[in-house]
């Protein structure tokens, strides 16, 4: 039966390419689909290889471990897609040459195989992100709570612990996948939503599995192994000068001692140098402008009211003080553009579909066995038509999404109170009940405009649940924990519906995507803990503020649930009003970026990208822009060349610097320290040294 259905596939496929190619004109160009004429597309089980599977896991290790350094340094994490589609290609490709020079290759290189090793990766190291690790999980730990001052009791505290972790991530990470599969007809086909992020790796996959496209694929794996070599031999050559506290390159005052007092100098991290390339150019400048307004101005000005507005006798890390405003102020901003844009989103989402609706004249169709090209007054093209065709054949059981659905929550409310008891099964009962419709308007905005607000919707779990539980229950836990519920199940459904715009783009199987989703998941449940775990163990300042691995988001996540529950009787004095300010600052800066003259807009900064170093400083700012500068200038001298192997750069960059915390953290946990300590005094702190020293 199976033989035969493949059969009617490849015939109604090449029935197709045939009506087209007769019914065209000679003069009109290629299409994608075109350009693969003659190529057989493998049924769903052959496009699901051992072989991409092993891949898929080398790639998801390395991956976790680049994420989860960025995580715990300052939580700015680009898109690496680019590098896990050009990595994935390039090991396949090599796979696939040894076999194939000794007479053993059976099975073809495909770029539907390709797409599923690009969804097991990005689904794997996304869990990295969506854990928590360098926010709300971690936000629960004794380490961070000893900062917040506030609700630091034992039942608002849980330390990390690898078999919890796991367990919690198995129960919350998989109940998203289901949440939305009976609608991928509707947002694929009918709405036509656009994905941006998906499309842009589907046309990356077909491009790598043409003549041209596989050539200079080949050579910008080359230049990145080149720079993830250079990266990788920096970080070690750095580790040698890392012996004591503030020591090594990463403490360099290039812009002299007081302005490193102030967080402003270049630590000559290739990490942030490969950041700031992938990432535009407004973001890198306006993670520069908040550095700058906050410890150039603000905190000095502040600094100056101390005994006044707070304790002279209270530590700098201490949120009663100097810390308070610096930590409550770039929340008050993450919360004001958050909040403006989740509402931009919603009326954009609820405008289309109603535009959408009003068009069709009918309602909102569900994917069925026998459904076909959806009818429309706009001619459907070629490509589409093939797509369509392909991406309708093999359902997903409308009762498999329902019941994995119904099943994974059953089991999550009556596991998770096990794992966190202060979390009620009520309170998952109600956020499962809400979690399809707030995850189709996650999938659907994100369709639109590329922007999962995940994190937003986590952020509105925190203060709801936490508010419900109340102080003496625990909230600030609960408020943490239903965050890691509600991001989970947002961020893996549009990431599942990225993931099928992609499979539709390149011919694979929506089964074969769901399930390389399902398995990459499941390696991201058991990798990210353990690369946290070797993290966490490894570092013993980690998460301290100051530290080299401060985990910014964890102390902000922390005191929203504490805003939360206790309400702002914790903040320092005036601190509430200069929240209340930055607050409507960030919508308004936003209203103008979206109605300003478009001369303008552009350059206006994003406030959610000048809130985060707030907190931590411009040192990475200062690595995004001299990031940006060298992409600036390349594509001054040749932006053809720029444009095609800038991302490969800033990728080796990123993961040979990401890769060398393996063995960095292996020194660590095996007591190997390093042999030198390279620090920076001032001359007058120097002659007291030589002083001590020749006494």
């Amino acid at each position: 039966m199976a033989a035969n259905h493949d059969g009617e596939e490849m015939t109604e496929v090449s029935e197709l390419r045939r009506r087209n190619k007769t019914g065209g004109e000679e003069t009109e160009p290629m299409s994608v689909e075109q350009s693969f004429e003659g190529k057989r597309v493998p049924p769903w089980r052959e496009q699901l290889t051992f072989r991409a599977f092993v891949v898929s896991f080398v790639l998801a290790v390395m991956f976790s471990i680049i994420v989860m350094k960025l995580n715990l340094t300052t939580g700015i994490i680009p898109s690496l897609n680019v590098s896990a589609g050009l990595l994935g290609f390039f090991f396949v490709r090599m796979w696939t040459g040894l076999l194939e020079k000794v007479g053993m290759l059976k099975t073809p290189f495909t770029r539907q195989e390709n797409t599923v090793i690009q969804t097991c990766v990005v689904s794997a190291y996304g869990i990295a992100f969506s854990g928590g690790f360098g926010s709300y999980m971690f936000g629960m730990s004794s380490t961070i709570a000893k900062q917040a001052t506030e609700a630091n009791d034992a039942q608002n505290i849980k330390d990390p612990q690898i078999g919890w972790m796991i367990g919690f991530l198995f129960l919350v990470s998989f109940i998203g996948l289901f949440a939305l599969v009976p609608l991928r007809k509707i947002m694929i086909i009918d709405y036509k939503l656009i994905y941006p992020s998906g499309t842009a790796t589907a046309h990356l996959i077909n491009g790598f599995h043409t003549p041209q496209g596989a050539k200079l694929a080949k050579k910008q794996v080359k230049t990145l192994g080149r720079y993830f070599v250079v990266s990788f031999l920096w970080g070690f050559f750095q580790w040698f000068y890392t012996a004591g506290d503030d020591c090594g390159f990463i403490n360099f005052p290039t812009l002299g001692l007081e302005a490193y007092q102030n967080k402003f100098y270049f630590d000559f991290s290739p990490t942030y140098v490969g950041v700031g390339m992938i990432c535009p150019y407004i973001v890198n400048i306006s993670v520069l402008l908040g550095g700058i307004l906050s410890w150039g101005v603000m905190w000095p000005l502040i600094n100056n009211k101390k005994g006044s507005w707070f304790s002279a006798e209270l530590p700098p890390s201490n949120l009663h003080g100097l810390q308070g405003y610096r930590v409550f102020i770039a929340i008050a901003m993450i919360l004001g553009d958050g909040v403006y844009n989740f509402i931009k989103v919603l009326h954009r989402t609820i405008s289309s579909m109603l535009i959408t609706v009003k068009n069709r004249k009918s309602s909102l169709p569900v994917a069925h066995g026998d459904s076909r090209v959806a009818h429309s007054d706009s001619p459907v093209s070629f490509d589409d038509e093939i797509r369509t065709a392909l991406f309708l054949k093999d359902q997903i059981p409308k009762p498999v999404a329902f019941g994995g659905y119904v099943l994974i929550a059953i089991v999550s409310i009556v596991s998770l109170p096990h794992v966190f008891p202060q979390l009620r099964w009520y309170y998952i009962l109600v956020a499962y009940l809400f979690a399809p419709v707030l995850a189709f308007c996650n999938a659907y905005g994100c369709g639109l405009t590329d922007w999962s607000l995940a994190s937003t919707y986590g952020k509105l779990a925190i203060f709801t649940i936490g508010a419900w539980a109340g102080a003496a229950h625990g909230g600030v836990l609960a408020g943490l924990a239903a965050c890691g519920v509600m991001m989970s199940i947002v961020s893996t459904a549009a990431d599942l519906m990225q993931d099928f715009k992609t499979g539709y783009m390149t011919l694979a199987s929506p089964k074969s995507m769901f399930i390389s989703q399902v398995i990459g998941t499941s390696m991201g449940c058991v990798i990210a803990p353990c690369v946290f775990w070797l993290f966490y163990k490894a570092f013993n300042n980690i998460g301290q503020s100051g530290s080299e691995y401060p985990a910014p988001y964890a102390i902000v996540y922390r005191n929203m649930a504490i805003l939360g529950v206790d309400g702002f009787s914790s903040l320092p004095k005036n601190c509430l009003t200069l929240c209340y300010i930055f607050f409507f600052a960030a919508i308004l800066i936003n209203l103008f970026r979206d109605l300003g003259p478009k001369k303008i807009s552009p350059y206006i900064p994003l406030p959610m990208a000048m809130a985060i170093p707030f907190y931590i400083g411009s040192y990475f700012a200062i690595d995004m822009c001299v990031g940006s500068l060298i992409l600036f200038v390349w594509q001054k001298v040749n932006k053809d060349k720029a444009d095609k192997f800038g991302p490969a750069v800033a990728s080796g960059l990123i993961c040979g610097d990401g890769i060398w915390t393996l063995p960095q953290s292996v020194l660590a946990l095996a007591k190997v320290k390093p042999p030198i300590c390279m620090k920076f005094l001032s001359r007058s702190v120097n002659d007291k040294v030589d002083g001590f020293l020749a006494g």
